[in-house]
């Protein structure tokens, strides 16, 4: 039973690391980030007027790929922004002696653990800064930092399972289904104030068991920093981290932007499908698609649309794993049973 289940195990893994692999199209300096933070909607697509009360809480739910509640602030495009630069410039896992280590402790605890693992980015405030876009001044450090440091003081709570499952569960007043509740950025530390001054910045657990399960996708950095519409950013990450798509719904669109399409008005529709068409159009001046258009699903009061689209970078196909003797040609590709660099 444990051989099969391992073996399994081992399959589902390989399966994942040959779908990153499918999609990288052709990326010089992706961002690689676990998949869940791709494909929600936990970012409003905006810059101002973000609820920063610290009683905030809402679920945001992609269905079926993400079900995430936010608490302590609402967040916005410019933390989506710093989030996918650290991971464009790429986490490094890191393991330390545990001070804490008894060997009598149950498996359980952490200080049953030899070592701990951390997964951190190392970095300077010159690159984080360029990563997003940002000019390299020092007036600029603070506003970074800030930023980071509302990612810090919001939690995630992350569930398993599928919406309806959910949604009986809390009409119920339980707790919905098994998940994680975690910051996404723990320490962030510093060395000074000069543009080449390094700065590190840790991953929460729950980032870092992601990492550690190789739960990962990877995304062309190159244009989601050339998006200039709020909601190209709150959609692109989501076309770009699935491989196998050609179109998405205008449900699901509103999902990732944190509507909900079936409740707004016809004006607020109307609104929305402008916003979207003008996010599509952006997307190809960014050199993420090469072409889109829209259809019409069924008529009068049940009519929907559809968005069809074409990657302006074509899949590579099937790649072989990285090892080790090709770790140095291609760094954006996993070593085998490693971790990304």
């Amino acid at each position: 039973m444990n051989g099969t289940t391992s073996s399994k195990q081992e399959q589902a893994r390989l399966e994942r690391f040959q779908r990153m692999h499918e999609n990288r199209r052709g990326r010089k300096n992706p961002a690689v980030m676990p998949s869940k933070l791709a494909r929600t909607a936990a970012f409003a697509p905006r810059k101002k007027g973000l609820i920063t009360d610290s009683s905030f809480s809402r679920v945001y739910a992609v269905k079926p790929h993400a079900i995430v509640e936010v608490r302590g602030r609402e967040l916005g495009s410019q933390h989506r922004d710093a989030l996918y630069a650290l991971f464009r410039l790429r986490a490094r896992r890191q393991e330390v002696p545990n001070p804490q280590y008894d060997p009598r402790a149950p498996i359980t605890m952490t200080s049953a653990r030899p070592k701990l693992v951390y997964w951190h980015t190392d970095a300077t405030w010159r690159q984080l800064l360029a990563a997003t876009g940002k000019t390299a001044h020092v007036n600029n450090l603070a506003t970074m930092l800030r930023v980071l440091e509302e990612i810090r003081n919001v939690t995630f709570r992350v569930f398993e399972g599928n919406w309806d499952s959910y949604e009986a569960s809390r009409g119920r007043g339980r707790l919905p289904s098994a998940g994680f509740s975690d910051n996404l950025l723990g320490l962030i530390e510093w060395s000074g104030v000069d543009l080449d001054s390094s700065v590190t910045v840790r991953y929460g657990d729950w980032v870092r068991e992601m990492f550690e399960a190789k739960n990962l996708v990877s995304l062309n950095g190159d244009v989601y920093f050339r998006l200039r519409s709020d909601y190209a950013k709150a959609i692109w990450p989501f076309l770009d981290s699935q491989p196998r798509y050609d179109w998405v719904s205008v449900e699901t669109l509103s999902e990732l932007c944190g509507r909900d399409y079936s409740t707004e008005t016809t004006r607020q529709r109307v609104k929305f499908r402008e916003e979207v068409r003008q996010a599509f159009d952006d997307m190809v001046t960014a050199g993420g698609l090469s072409s889109w258009n829209t259809e019409e699903v069924g008529s009068g009061r049940m009519k929907s649309y559809r968005y069809r689209f074409s990657h302006n970078l074509p899949l590579q196909g099937r790649l072989p794993l990285q090892t080790a003797d090709t770790a140095q040609s291609d760094p954006s590709i996993p070593v085998t049973g490693s971790a990304p660099a």
